[in-house]
């Protein structure tokens, strides 16, 4: 049986780890890969939609990870969709499920969701590799990294219209959406510095796995000479994680969660509105007798089990630092990338905002961290533009 692939593999403790290619295994050859990819999302983040583009995001891992149950699943969050794995056995009910999220995705904000399942064989064969490393988020939680491009090459395939009808799923019936454990009831949080950058970078093709993960690990100890350790440029601190009080905040979320109908969206909104509001009285109680302990522990919990940094064959990190030392950053990443060694896109926003599933409230939980104003698709649009500038236009033609 391959059900216990990831949870076997063995657990990187330090995000440079990651470039270790010693810590990597294949994925199983009889696995599934599966893209989800919010169509049109940089438009819906124009709009002032990325929270909404961010939960139709989370609610693909969310449901996929409801099917697994106890079962150990690599996947990866990248803002505007997601990449699973899954063996055999989870195949055909994850493709009901995130068909069910793609649905669901229509219905309650009009967001295209087009969901790729692409079979590992059909990887292989093109000569692409999905190695898998498992990262420890917390002590209940370990994310995935991928490398040796079939993520990347499982991306392409969902996005070429040309191959829609071999690996696009179909939309399903929204009303089968599980999506236990997805929340988004925090307040935009401000960094503890100036600003947030959003990074993307991609290591350019000409490079041997080796010379590739060389030039990521370069990238990741200049940014620990620049801004200081995990902890100095983590973008969360605790004590400025506020629940929201603000109604049109958790409206999102009810829309998503609460059913077909305003009626039930309205019930839905009432009862997480009314949580949020206990939480804050909680606290200001608390603050009157001069401690605040289940409150701070619960918030510390929850940075810990942030998803800032990841790998899927691209870098993606959310960098809380100074204007000073995120242009000392870009200037560095430009020099490397006009040396023809890396690609990259960049978003520097004001505040950051969470997408959390929490399966239990003080233990298995995972919190996606994403700029305010959707930092990583503006980051992957700045990426694309570099690309374009520096494509001559011959070869674009």
């Amino acid at each position: 049986m391959t059900t216990d692939f990831f949870s076997r593999l063995p657990l990187l403790t330090r995000f440079s780890d990651i470039t270790d290619l010693n810590a990597y295994r294949p994925l199983p050859a009889n696995w599934t890969v599966f893209v989800c990819d919010v169509r049109g999302s940089t438009r819906a983040i124009a709009e002032g939609r990325y929270k909404e583009v961010n939960l139709v995001g989370a609610a693909t891992i969310t449901a996929a990870l409801n099917i697994a149950g106890n079962i150990e699943i690599p996947f990866v969050f990248g803002g505007d969709g997601s990449s699973i794995a899954v063996p055999p056995e989870l195949a055909e009910a994850t493709a009901q499920a995130l068909s069910a999220v793609s649905a669901l995705s229509q219905q309650a904000f009009n967001l295209n969701l087009r969901v790729g399942a692409i079979p590992m064989t059909t990887i292989i064969s093109a000569g692409y590799q999905v190695l898998v490393g498992r990262f420890a988020l917390t002590h209940q939680v370990a994310q995935a990294v991928f490398t040796g491009g079939g993520i990347s090459y499982a991306e392409k395939l969902t996005k070429d219209e040309g191959y829609a009808e071999q690996f696009l799923i179909a939309s399903g019936n929204a009303d089968d959406a599980r999506l236990d454990g997805l929340e988004c009831r925090w307040d935009t949080i401000h960094p503890p510095h100036d600003a947030v950058l959003c990074l993307i970078v991609q290591v350019t093709p000409q490079f041997d796995p080796e010379g590739s993960m060389a030039i990521y690990r370069s990238v990741i100890e200049t940014i620990e000479q620049i801004y200081g350790d995990e902890q100095t440029y983590h973008p969360l601190r605790y004590n400025l994680m506020q629940a929201s009080a603000n109604p049109r905040a958790l409206w999102s979320e009810a829309r998503l969660r609460g059913g077909d109908g305003r009626l039930a969206q309205l019930t839905y909104w009432a009862h997480i509105y009314g949580l949020n509001l206990g939480v804050r009285g909680y606290r200001w109680l608390q603050r009157l007798r001069g401690e605040d302990p289940w409150w701070d522990r619960y918030r510390q919990h929850v940075a810990t089990a942030a998803d800032y940094r990841k790998y899927d064959d691209t870098l993606r990190m959310i960098i809380s630092g100074t204007d000073e030392q995120h242009a000392q950053l870009l200037a560095w990443l430009t020099t490397r990338a006009e040396a023809g060694e890396l690609v990259f896109g960049a978003h520097r926003s004001p505040e950051v905002m969470l997408t959390c599933l929490i399966f239990e409230r003080m233990g298995r939980q995972i919190h996606f961290v994403d700029g305010a104003d959707g930092g990583f698709t503006l980051a992957a649009r700045d990426l694309k533009q570099r690309l374009r500038a520096a494509t001559p236009v011959s070869t674009r033609e």
